[in-house]
């Protein structure tokens, strides 16, 4: 396994809050709704997604942006457009004075807008939940990533314009996964831009001694790897591997293991109900408390604690 191919794995929508919106101008909407992650597909027309730190992006039919959340931003057809609209958590909707739109712009069967025959048409899929998207896929995206209509194609996106309406049995999972395979081939589509903000690991595939070693390491966490086992893997001396490893990765190959394995622990307590036994040995610490040990020192509270903390969020 790659490390992008592990970092992929990650997406499971459950019950994923799914819509087709329409949209006639002026329109503008401020996103509060403090969702981890979420996809809009610009299908007609054109918008601006503004964060409220950072440059805007014009989206054009085909383009595909990922939202990462928490933080608020704007969709608008025109940065100048003030929001009529705002987004809250559990995807309440009001005007900016408080005053309720749910019924108002309630189009039919995940149909939302002003006009069901509006000039703009977007597709948005938003993961609501922290468990349903990995931390490790969420550190390693920028605020906005975008990925042209003009540089890519998938029969995705028609097909999700086609099912997002029906309401047949059955459906939620049907568009669940559609969404998951939806914001993998963007994902995969965004990291493989060469103007992409790639991290570290994501460069270093390539690499004929450093792609090896990272692919070993993701293919078996529970391994007890040591720097001069993985030279010997790769077939490097254990100072080319560090320092080559070091220098195209950021960081050394086991700070790296470290913190692989303390994201993969991260996940497994939030979308598992496996006892902190399983899950260390799974991620490569012999007990629980050295996991525990290790997991405090990094995310400053202990396993159960963050457990109990994702199950409230």
């Amino acid at each position: 396994m790659d490390a992008l191919t592990d970092l992929l794995d990650g997406p499971r929508a459950h019950g994923a809050f799914m819509i087709r919106s329409t949209l006639n101008p002026p329109w503008s909407m401020r996103i509060q709704d403090e969702a981890p992650l979420t996809l809009v597909a610009m299908v007609r027309d054109e918008a601006w997604v503004l964060p409220d730190e950072g440059a805007p992006v014009h989206l054009r039919p085909g383009d595909l942006v990922i939202c990462r959340g928490p933080d608020p931003y704007v969709v608008a057809d025109d940065p100048s457009t003030e929001p009529q609209i705002v987004i809250h958590p559990g995807q309440r909707c009001t005007t900016p004075d408080g005053t309720s739109l749910s019924e108002a712009m309630d189009l039919g069967v995940r149909a939302w807008g002003t006009d069901p025959d509006g000039r703009a048409v977007m597709l948005v899929g938003t993961y609501e939940t922290r468990g349903a998207v990995t931390q490790r896929l969420l550190a390693a995206l920028p605020p906005l990533a975008v990925v042209r209509g003009d540089t890519w194609r998938s029969p995705l996106v028609g097909l999700l314009d086609e099912e997002i309406v029906k309401d047949e049995p059955g459906q939620e999972v049907v568009l669940d996964r559609l969404l998951d395979l939806l914001l993998i081939q963007t994902l995969r589509a965004w990291f493989s831009r060469p103007e992409a903000e790639q991290p570290g690991w994501y460069r270093a595939h390539g690499d004929p001694v450093v792609g090896p070693a990272l692919r070993l390491l993701h293919d078996d966490l529970a391994h007890p790897w040591t720097v001069a086992d993985l030279a010997a893997r790769v077939g490097a001396s254990r100072a080319a591997l560090a320092q080559r490893f070091g220098r195209l990765v950021g960081e050394p190959p086991m700070a790296y293991l470290t913190g692989v394995r303390l994201a993969q622990a991260a996940d497994l307590l939030r979308e598992s109900d496996a006892t902190l036994d399983a899950v260390a040995r799974r991620v490569g610490y012999g007990t629980a408390f050295a996991l525990s040990t290790a997991f405090k020192r990094e995310h400053g509270m202990s396993p159960q604690e963050y457990r109990s903390g994702a199950a409230t969020a």
